[in-house]
């Protein structure tokens, strides 16, 4: 198909924001083993965990202990999540090369979710990227509920713009949009990045993380590609949610985005079958079935 790229990132989020709307809690050694078979099947992304107070998302309590115990496997980045300058000590205190940080583009999610405004949440932001930066670390942003809010409805594209550029502007390396509850379609999607491209914010500073509410998260994956994005989140057995938007079903499954990048000729480095094996595993933990399509289809095969 045309205006594809050759290959595609895939920042894999499982283990964070996968694993943190599970109400019970996962064994440490369970998440290490999970982001040790995600690397070796491939992924070369493996978001780790995040630095919250432990009162906000319990499961999530031990990224300490998690990391102490990670072997990082050769050419494998693991970013994590911090979301103010104590998560930031912390992640240092453990050598962390690579953060992220997690904004809104709405005034009610942000209050939700951080308990500030917009306009407070990147203040906030601020000397956490500048000490990322001076420590070369890479930083990148997510902004979220960009095509939605459940609370304020549908997002207009100029608002989302101006939240963007100012993310960037504070010094993200990268800037994840994301459709926090799935109710992006293709063409919202084109329009969003032909905004941001025509703002300054070109497609390469850009990566897509979309949860598969109404089913489009696929094809709204396709339209991220065409429009010259070449990272793309995805969540291993397709866990997650989001704990601040109950309305956000799980994020766009590894698996599936493979399958379609397979079949369509884009390159990723992932061993399907070995993925397919790891989300199994991980099913079986959470005694439930995998939501992605691909994993029960291949469930007998692999």
């Amino acid at each position: 198909m045309p205006g594809l790229p050759s290959s595609v990132t895939i920042w894999e989020v499982g283990p964070r924001d996968g694993l943190q709307n599970e109400s019970t809690i996962v064994p440490v050694d369970v998440k290490v083993e999970f982001i040790d078979r995600l690397a070796a099947a491939g992924l070369r992304v493996i978001e780790a965990t995040s630095f919250v107070h432990p009162s906000w998302v319990p499961q999530l309590a031990d990224a300490e202990d998690l990391l102490t115990r990670l072997q990082p496997a050769p050419g494998v980045r693991y970013p994590v999540l911090v979301p103010n300058d104590r998560g930031l000590d912390r992640a240092l205190a453990l050598g962390v090369r690579e953060i992220a940080i997690f904004g809104s583009a709405t005034e009610t999610f942000a209050k939700n979710n951080l308990n500030r405004t917009v306009d407070e949440s990147l203040r906030m932001f601020d000397p956490v990227v500048r000490r990322a930066r001076s420590s070369g670390l890479r930083v990148r942003g997510y902004l979220s509920m960009c095509f939605g809010d459940p609370w304020e409805g549908e997002v207009p594209i100029e608002q989302v713009v101006s939240v963007a550029r100012r993310l960037i502007d504070l010094g993200c390396d990268q800037l994840s949009l994301g459709d926090t509850i799935g109710v992006g379609t293709p063409g919202h999607v084109s329009a969003l990045i032909r905004a941001l491209d025509a703002a300054g914010v070109a497609p390469d500073r850009l990566a897509v993380h979309f949860h598969d509410t109404y089913g489009q998260a696929l094809a709204n994956t396709l339209a991220a590609l065409q429009a010259g994005v070449s990272t793309v989140d995805a969540s291993a057995g397709g866990l997650g949610g989001c704990p601040y938007a109950k309305s956000a079903t799980g994020n766009l499954a590894t698996e599936d985005l493979v399958w379609q990048l397979n079949g369509l000729g884009v390159e990723t480095g992932v061993d399907l079958r070995a993925l397919v094996r790891t989300s199994l595993w991980m099913a079986q933990r959470l005694g439930r079935q995998s939501p992605s399509a691909v994993v029960r289809a291949l469930a007998t095969e692999v």
